[in-house]
C-alpha cells in the first residue's frame, strides 16, 4: 500500500448557506461542484483549496454538536498555509471573525495562529 497524499477534508455544518459564504467569499475557496442530495435533505458542496487541496462542505438535518473545549480525541484543526499572517489576520478580523494573538512556532519559528468558522471549527493559518 502506498498513499500518495490527502485528497480532500470533509466537514458538516449546522446552517449551509453561512458556512458556503465563510468558506467561499471569506476565505475565497473556489467552488469545484455543488451537489444537493433529496434523499439525505442534504448538500455536499466541493471547494477548491490551492492548487491540489479539497474541502468537502456537507449538510445534514440536525448535526451534533463538535467537542471542543476540553478538546476530545480526534481531528483538532485545519491549519492553512498562508504568505502573510499580518494581513491574513487583518483581514479576518475586517470581516468580523475574532483571531487568537499571533504565536511562534517553537520548533521551526514561524508564526501561526488560530480563528473558527461558524461552528467553531478550529482553523489555524500557518505563515510559510
Amino acid at each position: 500500500m502506498r498513499i500518495t497524499r490527502i485528497h480532500h477534508v470533509a466537514i458538516i455544518c449546522s446552517d449551509y448557506e453561512r458556512s458556503k459564504n465563510f468558506y467561499t467569499e471569506i476565505l475565497g475557496f473556489s467552488i469545484i461542484n455543488e451537489t444537493f442530495r433529496p434523499q439525505r435533505n442534504s448538500y455536499k458542496l466541493d471547494l477548491r483549496v490551492g492548487e491540489n487541496h479539497q474541502i468537502e462542505l456537507f449538510s445534514f438535518p440536525n448535526p451534533p454538536e463538535r467537542v471542543s473545549h476540553p478538546e476530545a480525541c480526534g481531528l483538532r484543526h485545519l491549519a492553512f498555509e498562508i504568505d502573510d499572517i499580518e494581513q491574513t489576520v487583518a483581514y479576518l478580523k475586517s470581516k468580523n471573525i475574532e483571531v487568537e494573538d499571533i504565536r511562534v512556532d517553537e520548533i521551526t519559528g514561524n508564526k501561526f495562529t488560530f480563528f473558527q468558522d461558524p461552528d467553531h471549527l478550529p482553523l489555524e493559518i500557518y505563515e510559510r
